[in-house]
């Protein structure tokens, strides 16, 4: 025999604050330029994958082109948001469509990300190897750490 305990409080429902908010959080998410759905309206497809990592003297943005040549790169910086464009070509010349799968993406894209303020825009390189571009901008100096000697007496 299985013993029931019967509680006096009944269940609350979500309030609907709560739940406006999750809505707006949802959204919010959506629309923000540094995050693209793994699953979703866009599946994952025709979007490179994008890492900024921020070292003690530069920040460098990698980004993962395969099959993309250098002359389809448009590579921009406005203020600190760092922009990539461009174009995968189909290498089929013919358009096949007995695909039985097929998850290459073809076509053009777009990728911005908005940049800290540390960094030295005016002094920015690019590199292209094995199908990652690397884009490597030097900290400005009067943002970089200092170190301090302390003197003992």
């Amino acid at each position: 025999m299985a013993l029931i305990r019967r509680r006096n409080e009944r269940p609350t429902a979500p309030t609907a604050p709560r739940s406006i908010n999750r809505l707006q959080d949802e959204i919010n998410r959506l629309f923000d330029l540094d995050w693209w759905p793994e699953e979703g309206f866009f599946g994952g497809n025709g979007v490179p994958s994008l890492d900024v990592e921020e070292q003690d003297d530069q920040v460098l943005v990698k980004a993962e082109l395969p099959g993309i040549d250098k002359e389809d790169l448009d590579i921009t910086v406005s203020g600190n948001t760092l922009t990539i464009r461009g174009e995968k070509g189909d290498e089929e010349e013919e358009n096949k469509k007995n695909y039985f799968r097929r998850e290459s993406w073809y076509g053009s894209f777009q990728r911005s990300v908005v940049l800290p303020e540390s960094v030295d825009t005016e002094h920015v390189d690019a590199e292209m190897k094995n199908g990652i571009l690397h884009v490597t901008f030097p900290k400005r100096e009067d943002t970089k750490p200092k170190q301090i000697d302390v003197k003992v007496k």
